[in-house]
């Protein structure tokens, strides 16, 4: 007998209208625990609004979603408080949850920090990061609360090519040693096959492919297999043209 391991997210039937236009028709997905899945779909078809949903940011839906209570988000922005130093950033996911000190905060909060390399960045204002630093904070915010399930919506979309490649490196790092489960999505097909365990299609409001990559880490595309995991999933994109409202 195979035995399931534990889930970390069930959507099942899932359904979404905005102004009377479904974006989510009975939508069905499930992610295990500590799996890394990328979710894949052209501009408008739903990617953003079914990682709001499973955020608890979006009520407006029906159908039946389980998540883990221990969450975080990473946006495309890193949505840093610009009045509030970098230290005090991380600890925001805190403060709501957590009847600890002030001074085991800090602590946690630095910690966070080490893991992406900014311990010495603490004390520095928000204005004064590059656009790595910037994400590589808003990680750090997600990461401190030790999340059972991080959502990522196209965290490294504004970055440039050199700074993504290094984000890609730190994120699996990290999730190798925290081991949340995770939904990153992306616009970027190697940007998927590059990170994720497996990767989802979403087009006409439903899941339409869904393709474990059996590529060995670190991955590239150089490497034996991508360049058919690449193709296949761009062929599934762009057959899914015809299928949007």
């Amino acid at each position: 007998m195979t035995v399931r391991p534990a889930l970390a997210v069930r959507a099942d039937g899932v359904t979404r209208s905005f102004a009377g236009r479904a974006v989510l028709r009975g939508l069905t997905v499930e992610i295990a625990a500590g799996e890394f899945v990328a979710l894949l779909g052209r501009s408008g078809t739903g990617k953003s609004t079914l990682l709001r949903i499973l955020a608890g940011l979006d009520d407006g839906y029906s159908g039946d979603v389980a998540v883990p209570e221990r969450r975080a988000v990473v946006f495309q922005e890193p949505r840093l408080l610009p009045w509030e130093r970098v230290g005090t950033n991380v600890r925001i996911g805190l403060r709501k949850s957590s009847q600890r000190p002030p001074a085991t905060l800090s602590s946690l909060a630095r910690s966070a920090l080490n893991e992406v390399g900014l311990a010495d960045r603490a004390g520095s204002w928000p204005g004064t990061l590059s656009g790595g630093e910037a994400q590589r904070v808003a990680l750090a915010r997600a990461l401190v609360r030790e999340p059972a399930l991080m959502l990522l919506d196209e965290p490294f979309g504004a970055l440039d090519a050199l700074t993504r490649t290094r984000m890609h490196g730190l994120l699996r790092d990290l999730c190798e040693r925290h081991h949340p489960a995770v939904l990153l999505v992306t616009h970027d097909v190697d940007e998927a096959i590059t990170l994720a365990d497996r990767v989802l299609v979403l087009a006409g409001g439903v899941i339409t492919t869904d393709l474990r990559v059996p590529l060995s880490r670190p991955r590239e595309g150089s490497q034996a297999g991508f360049h058919d995991l690449r193709t296949r999933l761009l062929a599934e994109l762009f057959s899914t043209e015809e299928t949007r409202d």
